[in-house]
């Protein structure tokens, strides 16, 4: 399944610019492409610029690597429920909540990144596991309609956009 064969109507449209900015590609490959580039990013980031606050209030760098992780094990528990068709609908998360819960600050970054790559890696086998069936289902999640496939596509777009926030205001 490629990005531009989605559906708009599989996910909200606050999804769309996670979902348009990965151009043409791949569900499978893309989650395995971008745990890689990811983590070669994040490894070429000077030292010093991981606990920086470009804003009073902001995130650090690794709070954000930290939000990523969580909300692709929130995005992966959806889709793993709404793919064995699961019908309860799934409630939103308060992503400032889970941040100020972690000790992500207190975390070295290899750390942080060998999670990352095993939740990826995780996530990586669900999707491979799914069915097209499966991969079409659509659920409930944060009062909205959202495909599995759908799932697959944000979690991807909400890690590159988290990049580009690294690039335009961390470095």
């Amino acid at each position: 399944m490629k990005s531009t064969e989605l559906p708009v109507n599989e996910y909200a449209a606050y999804y769309a610019p996670y979902v348009n900015a990965l151009g043409d590609v791949n569900l499978i490959e893309e989650l395995e492409i971008s745990l890689h580039d990811f983590i070669r990013f994040v490894q070429n980031i000077p030292m010093d610029k991981f606990d920086f606050r470009y804003a009073e209030g902001k995130w650090n760098i690794k709070e954000i690597i930290q939000h990523v992780i969580d909300t692709e094990r929130i995005f992966a528990y959806r889709a793993l429920r709404i793919s064995r068709n699961d019908q309860t609908p799934l409630p939103g998360f308060d992503e400032n909540d889970y941040v100020n819960n972690t000790q992500a600050a207190n975390r070295s970054i290899q750390d942080l990144l060998t999670e990352f790559s095993a939740v990826r890696h995780s996530n990586l086998f669900l999707f491979k596991s799914l069915s097209e069936e499966q991969l079409k289902r659509i659920g409930t999640a944060s009062n909205v309609a959202v495909s599995v496939r759908a799932i697959g596509f944000i979690m991807i777009g909400h890690q590159k956009h988290h990049l580009k926030v690294f690039e335009e205001r961390y470095l």
